[in-house]
C-alpha cells in the first residue's frame, strides 16, 4: 500500500520503499529503515531500508546468478527491453519528476528536465547494444589471422550521488545493460525513491529478475556497505560518482581486487569570457548551469573569469538576470531555483562566503541563509572582485555561489583556469576563432564547452582528466566498452596466405 505523499501520483505502482534483489522487494536483514527528508520543508515523508555490509552478498549472488543467462541474450533482445524501459519512464515522467522534487529540491520543470535529458542515455545505448563488434585482421606471419571478440565484463555496482539521480543511473545502467552486465544500484541516501521507481518500472519492461537490483542505505551504512560492493569478488565492475575524495578511496578499495573503475569525481570549472564575447549569450548560459539546482552539479561553473575590458558589464548583466530568480519550494507553481539539497551545502556556502569577505571580495546580492523558509535555501549569490587565495578558488561550491574574477590576457586565463588539481570540464566564450582552436587544446579539462555552458549529451563522451577521475560515460563505443573485456584469438591456417 502507498503511504499518503505529499504529492499525487497517477500511477500508484511506481511508488516502491523496499529494496530490490533478485527481482523481489525486500527489507533490510537488520530490518531497519532511514528517513527520506524534502530539502523543501525540513520534514520526513518516506522512508527506506537501511542495507547494511550485510545484505549486499544475497544482491550480489543474485545478480551474479542472473548474469549467466543474460549475457547470452540476443543484442537486439537488449536492445528491445531498453527501449520498453524508455517508453515507461516517458509515460511516467510527471510521477517521477515529483518524487525528485521532493528528494533533491530541485524545481519541478527541472526535475521534468532531468528526465528528458537522462532518456537520452536509454534511447542511444539502446541503439549500442547491437554496434557492439570485434575485429579480424591478417598479421604479419603467414598462415594466420588475429581477432578479438568484446563480452560482457559480469556485475557492475553503480554507487550514485544525490544531484541528478535519475540521469546518472540511466547513463550508467544504460551501459551497462546493453552491454550483457547485471548492475547493482547503491542510491545516495538522499534519493533512494526516484531510484527505486526506475527499478520497478525495469520490472515491467521485462529485464529478468536479478538483472538490475537497487539497495538503499542511510547515511551512516554508505561506507561500509559501498566498501563491501568494492571487495566483493564477485563484482567485477564499479562506477562511481561522487568527490574526489572519496572517489580515491574506491580506486583503493577495488585496486585490492584489480576492478575495473570508472570515477566521474569533483568539477571545479572555469568559465572564461573574453572582450569579443557575446556577453549576453556568455550570460544566459551561465545562469542556467550555474544556478540549475541551486549549484549543486559537478560540471557547473565554479570559478568565472572575465577579461576586464567587459568585466563591470557582464556583473551588471549577470547580477539583474539573477535578481530575477525566484527561489521557493521545488514544486510550488513559478519557482526557478529551489533549496540546496542537505544542510551540509548551507554550511560550506556560509564558509566560503565569509572567507570571502575576509580578502576583500564585495558581495553585491544575496550571501547568506534565506530567513523566514523552512528548508535548506540559500540566497543567489554573486562576489565581485575574487581572488586566487579565496577558498572558493580552490574549494568545489556545490551551492549557490558566484564569484568573479579578472583577467587582462589568454595567457593569463588559461593558467588560472588549470591552476587545479581537478579536470572535468571547461568554458569559454569568444569570437576569435584561433583562440577557440587555441583554449580547445589549452585547457587542461576532459570536456569543453566552446560558446556553450550546456555540453552534455548521449551520444557525447562524458569524463575528466586529472583528479576528476578516468574512464568515460556517454558517446559512442568508449562508454559501453567501460562494461567490456576484450578477448584476442589467434588461428593458425594449414594451405593458405
Amino acid at each position: 500500500m502507498v503511504p499518503k505523499l505529499p504529492f499525487e501520483v497517477k500511477n500508484s505502482s511506481l511508488f516502491k520503499d523496499k529494496s530490490l534483489v533478485g527481482g523481489e522487494w525486500v527489507e533490510a536483514i537488520s530490518g531497519k529503515r532511514f528517513d527520506v527528508i524534502d530539502p523543501g520543508s525540513d520534514k520526513v515523508w518516506a522512508s527506506a531500508p537501511d542495507n547494511a555490509a550485510e545484505d549486499v552478498d544475497a544482491a550480489v549472488n543474485a545478480a551474479h546468478e542472473a548474469f549467466q543467462t543474460y549475457k547470452k541474450i540476443n543484442p537486439r533482445t537488449r536492445a528491445q527491453l531498453l527501449l520498453k524501459w524508455d517508453a515507461l519512464i516517458r509515460e511516467n515522467r510527471d510521477d517521477i519528476a515529483h518524487i525528485v522534487t521532493y528528494e533533491t529540491g530541485k524545481p519541478l520543470a527541472e526535475s521534468q528536465g532531468e528526465l528528458d535529458y537522462a532518456l537520452g542515455f536509454t534511447w542511444w545505448f539502446a541503439g549500442e547494444a547491437e554496434r557492439i563488434t570485434g575485429t579480424i585482421q591478417t598479421p604479419s606471419a603467414p598462415g594466420r589471422r588475429v581477432f578479438t571478440v568484446k563480452q560482457p565484463i559480469g556485475v557492475a555496482a553503480a554507487l550514485v550521488p544525490w544531484n541528478f539521480p535519475i540521469a546518472m543511473i540511466l547513463r550508467k545502467a544504460g551501459a551497462a545493460l546493453a552491454a550483457g552486465c547485471t548492475m547493482i544500484v547503491k542510491p545516495s541516501p538522499e534519493t533512494p525513491l526516484s531510484v527505486l521507481a526506475l527499478a520497478e518500472l525495469a520490472m515491467q519492461a521485462g529485464f529478468p529478475k536479478g538483472v538490475f537490483s537497487v539497495l538503499t542505505t542511510s547515511l551512516e551504512n554508505t561506507p561500509p556497505l559501498s566498501e563491501a560492493l568494492c571487495r566483493h569478488p564477485l563484482i567485477k565492475k564499479i562506477t562511481f560518482t561522487g568527490s574526489t575524495r572519496v572517489g580515491k578511496l574506491v580506486a583503493k578499495l577495488c585496486a585490492d581486487g584489480l576492478k575495473k573503475v570508472t570515477l566521474e569525481l569533483g568539477g571545479n570549472c572555469p568559465f572564461l569570457i573574453f572582450d569579443d564575447a557575446d556577453l549576453n549569450q556568455a550570460a544566459d548560459a551561465l545562469m542556467a548551469l550555474k544556478w540549475r539546482h541551486a549549484g549543486q552539479a559537478c560540471i557547473t561553473a565554479n570559478r568565472v573569469y572575465v577579461q576586464k575590458g567587459v568585466y563591470d558589464k557582464f556583473a551588471e548583466i549577470l547580477t539583474q538576470k539573477t535578481s530575477k530568480l525566484v527561489v521557493g519550494h521545488g514544486a510550488e507553481k513559478g519557482t526557478t531555483m529551489g533549496p540546496v539539497t542537505t544542510p551540509r551545502s548551507l554550511d560550506r556556502a556560509l564558509n566560503q562566503v565569509e572567507d570571502a569577505k575576509k580578502y576583500g571580495g564585495q558581495v553585491i546580492l544575496g550571501g547568506g541563509k534565506i530567513i523566514g523558509k523552512t528548508g535548506y535555501f540559500f540566497e543567489p549569490t554573486i562576489i565581485l572582485g575574487a581572488k586566487k587565495e579565496m577558498l572558493i578558488t580552490s574549494e568545489e561550491t556545490f551551492a549557490p555561489v558566484l564569484a568573479l574574477y579578472s583577467f587582462d590576457t589568454e595567457e593569463e586565463a588559461v593558467t588560472a583556469a588549470n591552476n587545479t588539481s581537478m579536470g572535468l570540464a571547461s568554458y569559454y566564450f569568444t569570437k576569435n576563432i584561433d583562440r577557440t582552436w587555441r583554449l580547445l587544446e589549452n585547457l587542461e579539462a576532459g570536456m569543453i564547452g566552446m560558446n556553450t555552458g550546456n555540453a552534455s549529451a548521449a551520444e557525447s563522451p562524458f569524463g575528466g582528466i586529472k583528479e576528476s577521475g578516468y574512464g568515460k560515460e556517454s558517446g559512442k563505443d568508449v562508454a559501453i566498452n567501460e562494461y567490456l573485456i576484450t578477448k584476442t584469438g589467434t588461428l593458425t591456417l594449414d594451405g593458405h596466405f
